[in-house]
């Protein structure tokens, strides 16, 4: 994929995550009845830095577990090649408590969709709030809207929006790309 822009460089996306993590400070703190799941396979790196940034501040636990969705994606049969599935780890009930669902980039809302589906395996939340880092305006599918946003960005459907992280091998950074002709 040839990269086109740079939407948010490492200094950025650190101010970012600082911004995300006081908003969920703002309205979970004390985070007793608060748990926060990661979907799989691209939110868990957000969730990880985002717990570890809560804990750090506030100098107590903060639940998190990752979900995947592959087998509740309305989508699931409908592809040429088949979903790999990944790591559902939640050691926790979820049964009234205020979920935060984390992702990295919101686009057509079906992921979210498909982690409602997979998340009441679990238990029924009390409260359940979506956290991504990049909301892809104009491009949803679903009526589904993040509670919390690193950042807007206008795409065209020709375009990607790519979410590399240091664990992955990457320098930290969100980038634009145009979709590869066997994506499109």
């Amino acid at each position: 994929m040839k990269q086109i822009k740079q939407i948010i460089d490492q200094p950025l996306l650190e101010v970012v995550l600082s911004r995300l993590c006081h908003q969920l400070l703002e309205n979970h703190t004390p985070f007793d009845n608060t748990v926060l799941l990661g979907l799989q396979p691209r939110g868990i790196h957000l969730a990880d830095r985002i717990k570890a940034r809560l804990e750090k501040i506030t100098g107590q636990k903060v639940p998190l577990g990752y979900l995947d969705t592959t087998f509740h994606r309305d989508d699931f049969r409908r592809r040429s090649i088949p979903l790999t599935a990944s790591t559902t780890k939640v050691p926790f009930l979820i049964e009234d408590k205020e979920v935060i669902l984390i992702d990295d980039v919101l686009y057509t809302g079906r992921t979210v969709r498909a982690a409602m589906d997979a998340m009441i395996t679990f238990g029924r939340p009390s409260k359940v709030e979506l956290l991504v880092l990049i909301n892809r305006k104009y491009a949803r599918h679903l009526p589904i809207e993040a509670d919390y946003v690193g950042q807007a960005v206008n795409t065209l459907d020709s375009q990607r929006v790519e979410v590399l992280w240091e664990e992955q091998g990457e320098q930290d950074g969100v980038w634009l790309s145009n979709k590869q002709e066997d994506e499109a």
